[in-house]
């Protein structure tokens, strides 16, 4: 049998059709003959970076030639018989961003997302906004790719950024058309929801019950590990469902104005709506079918956890864009949260990455909004004194979305006489060093910080996970083993990889494949961008788009290591944070006091400093992403808006600069290339006179962005 590589010499665009038509035959007995020896000899004669590479060239030649596609393609081959289809899923980048949505709990949150579409877009309150209101179906999010009408890929929402390859599964679910009926479109991505119904699950429970095999905590867990398995045949076998909901990237032009109007393209290809679904001239309308789907609720045949607001024209959704993780023009509304009583046994501390020691209830379990639930947040330690809960104690227990459960009343009419008050520890649990309450803070914390073993191992776990360095197969497991087996202290020695296979090698649950695969999953990560370090060293406050931020403001580390420790020349007090750096890092639009605060305090500190030294020696760093933009006359250039902007918001047009490539600044300096002044500019329009800065009124700076 033929073991060798792809022919990577021709790009697959650059095939004839009777060449494609040799190739994807080649590939698919080539690829069919080492899933076989890998699954069903376990006596593999490749690497698996070389069965990737077959995998990745028979997709590029499919995309190039859709219609080519055969029968016996290894995207769409299910079940073992040919040796499943992948053994891991490949990484996939979203050619347009999957993002998150944020959150509201009551009408007035929805009111004012109203306003602010309103305000953003510059539009007067009495201009009423069309909304598209959608039941939020708890499942898997997913992105179809169709080129020339035909299903060439299906991506996993992932971080949004990146997903994971799951092609031929998702080819296995009915809902799922591989070819698009009468649809023109070049490309088109349609993103939806990938569920099971409960009365589907409950069968599939029992069935795995009964073979004795792993049962599932809800409908949309099933639905998650049935798309997710390696064998496309068993997905085969699930009973999966999908609605589509929107659309990403679009190719060569949108030929709608409005989301409902693509909605109904969607039907008319061949995928369903959900039936729900309904177009709202304004925001009042909308909660009220919000109403309407909460009240019917029950009826629903699958779960849902709320509804989804999106404005309707496409035309406001480009124009209001998105902020680091969410579209602006989009919001889910969840459904009041789900409680029920239970027993509380006893209240134990965690000690997180930053010190901070929470309290969680110990529960007897109970099931809250179809999950069992036996572990409750109890905030802080005022919240249990305010609220006066003790161990024994029957609790109300409450779960809203994916909110971690937490422990909402006491019933006391049900307190025994054995109840206990907890009494708050002033020392760590797990290293002993005393537990400090900072003035203002409602949070005690262990003092230990690098002494203590509980923030190591949670700082690690942080480190390796899936928005830091994203290692595969280096969970919570291998982050305690290998620090408790005394490997890995720090996040340096995560890259000593001769000491981890050493120590590794001989023990339970360990073989040669599964050690050469954590290697290479480590090994891979020594390139990592700017923003995905700076989260993973778990400053305090420091979350993805705060990471963002900095890395795109200051470049590289070593900038970001100066900007936070420079000190005056005339500053005598130890505060690691003076003047100088605050205006620095409050420079930054969205970095206050207290996140400079933390920055700068993280940085001050010599172990912090030694440890991202030794650290750096391992790994290369590469450039943040790049905001996706065009090139323009404001590409590269620093802006400062000051006074009232007319024709658009302030926060459009900052929207605006920074996606044509500018950076915005709040202060007016040297360095700044325009100020632009709107009506009452005050002393920023004087500075940058008096700087010699270039000045545009909102006309001219229209004409500069719009030539």
């Amino acid at each position: 049998m033929d073991k060798a590589k792809p022919n990577t010499k021709i790009n697959p665009g650059d095939y004839s059709e009777a060449e494609a038509k040799t190739e994807l035959a080649r590939l698919a007995k080539t690829i069919a003959h080492h899933n076989a020896l890998y699954h069903g000899e376990d006596a593999p004669e490749i690497s698996d970076a070389e069965f990737d590479a077959l995998v990745r060239q028979n997709a590029a030649i499919e995309a190039a030639f859709p219609h080519l596609i055969r029968p016996d393609s290894p995207s769409r081959q299910v079940g073992s018989g040919s040796g499943g289809l992948q053994r891991h899923f490949a990484k996939q980048k979203h050619a347009v961003p999957m993002l998150s949505l944020d959150n509201a709990f009551a009408a007035d949150e929805l009111y004012e997302f109203d306003k602010r579409i309103h305000r953003f877009l510059n539009l007067p309150l009495d201009v009423a906004i069309a909304y598209s209101v959608e039941p939020k179906i708890d499942g898997l999010s997913v992105s179809l790719r169709y080129e020339g009408g035909q299903l060439v890929a299906g991506i996993t929402r992932g971080d949004g950024s990146v997903g994971e390859d799951i092609t031929a599964n998702l080819s296995n679910i009915t809902d799922i058309p591989s070819t698009l009926t009468e649809c023109d479109l070049a490309v088109v991505e349609i993103r939806g929801e990938v569920y099971m119904t409960r009365q589907d699950f409950l069968t599939l429970n029992q069935q795995q019950a009964d073979i004795g095999d792993k049962v599932f905590a809800n409908p949309r867990n099933a639905a998650a590990g049935s798309l997710r398995q390696k064998d496309a045949g068993i997905t085969a076998k699930r009973p999966l469902k999908f609605f589509a909901y929107g659309m990403g990237e679009m190719r060569d032009t949108t030929p709608f104005q409005t989301h409902s109007a693509f909605l109904l393209a969607c039907k008319n290809w061949g995928h369903k709506i959900n039936p729900a679904t309904k177009t709202c001239p304004d925001i009042a309308t909308a909660l009220a079918h919000y109403q309407t789907i909460l009240d019917g609720r029950p009826q629903f045949a699958y779960d849902i956890d709320g509804v989804v607001y999106k404005s309707d024209r496409l035309d406001f959704q480009k124009r209001l864009g998105h902020v680091s993780r969410a579209p602006r023009w989009a919001i889910a509304h969840k459904f009041p949260a789900e409680q029920a009583e239970t027993r509380l046994l006893d209240i134990v501390i965690q000690v997180g990455r930053t010190g901070a020691m929470t309290p969680v209830a110990k529960l007897d379990p109970v099931t809250v909004g179809g999950v069992v639930v036996a572990n409750a947040s109890l905030h802080n330690e005022d919240y249990i004194r305010d609220k006066d809960i003790r161990i024994g104690d029957l609790v109300v227990v409450q779960r809203a979305g994916d909110v971690i459960p937490q422990v909402l009343a006491v019933n006391k009419a049900g307190r025994p006489n054995t109840a206990k008050r907890f009494i708050y520890p002033d020392k760590c649990p797990s290293c002993n060093a005393p537990a400090i309450r900072p003035e203002g803070e409602a949070i005690r914390r262990c003092s230990g910080q690098m002494t203590c073993p509980a923030q190591l191992i949670e700082g690690l776990r942080h480190f390796v996970s899936r928005h830091a360095f994203d290692i595969d197969g280096f969970g919570d497991k291998q982050v305690q083993q290998l620090h408790e087996g005394g490997v890995v202290h720090e996040a340096a020695d995560i890259f000593k990889t001769d000491a981890i296979k050493e120590w590794l090698d001989g023990r339970e649950g360990w073989g040669e494949v599964s050690i050469a695969n954590l290697v290479a999953a480590i090994e891979k990560r020594r390139e990592i961008s700017l923003d995905r370090l700076i989260y993973a060293l778990g400053i305090r406050q420091v979350g993805q788009a705060t990471a963002l931020l900095l890395a795109r403001h200051f470049g590289d580390i070593e900038t970001l290591t100066k900007a936070a420790t420079d000190t005056s020349p005339t500053d005598t007090s130890k505060a690691p944070l003076i003047d100088t750096t605050k205006t620095s890092l409050t420079s930054i639009d969205q970095i206050g006091e207290s996140v400079a605060q933390d920055i700068s305090d993280f940085f001050a500190t010599d172990h912090n400093r030694a440890a991202l030294a030794r650290l750096l020696a391992e790994i290369t760093i590469l450039p943040p992403p790049a905001t996706a933009t065009t090139q323009s006359a404001i590409s590269g250039k620093t802006l400062v808006f000051t006074g009232t902007l007319t024709r658009m918001s302030r926060a459009e047009a900052k929207a605006r600069a920074e996606a044509l490539g500018a950076k915005v600044s709040s202060s007016v300096s040297a360095k700044t290339d325009f100020v632009i002044i709107g009506a009452d500019a005050g002393s920023k329009s004087q500075k940058a006179r008096d700087l010699g800065v270039a000045t545009l009124d909102e006309e001219a700076w229209e004409k500069l962005i719009n030539p």
